[in-house]
C-alpha cells in the first residue's frame, strides 16, 4: 500500500513538473516571437522593412513551430503561418497598411494562443 501511494505521488509530481515546463516553454517561445513581430511591425510602420525582415521572422517561426506542434493544435499554428505568408507578400508589394493589419493579427494570435492552452480555471471548466 505504501508503494502504491509513493508511486501515485511520484506520477503526480512528474505530471505537474512536465506541465510547468511545457507552459514555460510555450510562454517563452511566444514571448520571443512577439518581440520579433513588434520589431517587424515598427520597421513596416517606418518604411524600413524589407521582405527579408518578414522572412527572417517567418524562419524563426518555422523553427519553433516544429516543437510547438507537440503542445498546440495544428490549426492554431497554421493560422499564424497564413497571416505571416500574407504579410511577406504585402511587404514585398509595398502595401504597408495591409501588411500592418496582417502583422497586427499575428501579434494578437501570439498573445492569445498561449492563454488558450494555459492551466487556468476558465480553460479547465
Amino acid at each position: 500500500m505504501v508503494k502504491s501511494f509513493i508511486s501515485i505521488l511520484v506520477a503526480v509530481l512528474i505530471t505537474i513538473s512536465l506541465s510547468v515546463l511545457e507552459q514555460t516553454y510555450v510562454k517563452n517561445t511566444f514571448s520571443e516571437f512577439k518581440e520579433i513581430m513588434v520589431i517587424v511591425y515598427e520597421k513596416i510602420e517606418n518604411d524600413t522593412a524589407t521582405k527579408e525582415d518578414v522572412l527572417s521572422a517567418q524562419k524563426y517561426w518555422i523553427n519553433k513551430k516544429e516543437k510547438l506542434h507537440i503542445f498546440i493544435p495544428h490549426n492554431d499554428i497554421k493560422e499564424i503561418d497564413l497571416w505571416l505568408a500574407e504579410s511577406t507578400t504585402l511587404v514585398e508589394n509595398d502595401k504597408k497598411e495591409d501588411a500592418l493589419s496582417k502583422i497586427d493579427v499575428v501579434i494578437e494570435l501570439i498573445e492569445q494562443i498561449p492563454k488558450i492552452y494555459s492551466l487556468r480555471i476558465e480553460n479547465l471548466l
